[in-house]
């Protein structure tokens, strides 16, 4: 049951998102998050000493995420603005890239002035996602899925747009290794329903494999301070 609100009942936030998971995809979700804590363990560690130079303030960065069936919940990532940095510009070129039909350009993909130093290439080579590691443990996201939004965003789709929802939110998905910053907002919700009806272990793993090589091309994009155009999706093909 929902309120009139969206905001899931007592009932269904007792249900673990990771309950819903066929068990092959929780069983990678474990074993591979289980591997990665050492590099989230040293990153912390150098991202602490970094920012007690350049910003400080905390290293971690908790915000309120919708999820798999709009359920809400904090996700971690490290922080890359200033503290206190104004929220409310995100929010109006978030509603600029729903209402039209631009690339998803990221803010600071030609500067912003609310990022810390070298916070800009952190958040291209998605270092900064890697405290969500802790929330793909606690069974609230999976490695693979679609991109958690944040509640303004979600509560301006529209009944189509929210079957996105119906996959557990990941740290990669199919939209990003698809041209992420090069698609547009209906592309992004296109492929992440695509990946929630075609889920499957080949496929996770084959978006797992194109991630390296996609950051590496959002890395190329930003340092060349160049803002990229609309291309043709190639999305991963799906055997249906």
């Amino acid at each position: 049951m929902r309120s009139n609100h969206g905001k899931p009942s007592n009932q269904e936030s007792s249900v673990r998102p990771s309950d819903q998971m066929p068990g092959w995809k929780r069983a990678v979700d474990i074993t591979c998050s289980l591997a990665a804590l050492p590099v989230l363990a040293l990153f912390t560690l150098f991202t602490a000493i970094v920012m007690k130079f350049t910003s400080p303030g905390p290293v971690f960065f908790r915000q309120e995420r919708v999820g798999y069936q709009g359920r809400r919940f904090l996700c971690y990532k490290f922080r890359t603005m200033h503290v206190g940095a104004d929220s409310s510009i995100h929010q109006t070129h978030c509603d600029y890239l729903i209402q039209s039909n631009a690339p998803m350009v990221k803010m600071d993909a030609r500067g912003d002035s609310r990022l810390i130093p070298g916070g800009r290439l952190i958040r291209a080579s998605g270092l900064d996602e890697l405290p969500q590691i802790i929330n793909v443990l606690r069974g609230e996201m999976s490695l693979v899925g679609p991109r958690p939004c944040v509640p303004y965003e979600y509560e301006k789709y529209t009944a189509w747009q929210r079957n996105r929802f119906k996959a557990v939110p990941g740290l990669t998905g199919l939209w990003q290794v698809s041209g992420k910053n090069r698609t547009t907002f209906d592309e992004m919700i296109r492929l992440d329903i695509h990946y929630a009806q075609n889920k499957s272990l080949s496929l996770d793993l084959r978006i797992m494999l194109n991630t390296l090589p996609a950051l590496l091309v959002q890395l190329l994009d930003t340092r060349s301070n160049s803002k990229p155009v609309a291309q043709p999706v190639r999305a991963i093909t799906v055997e249906t």
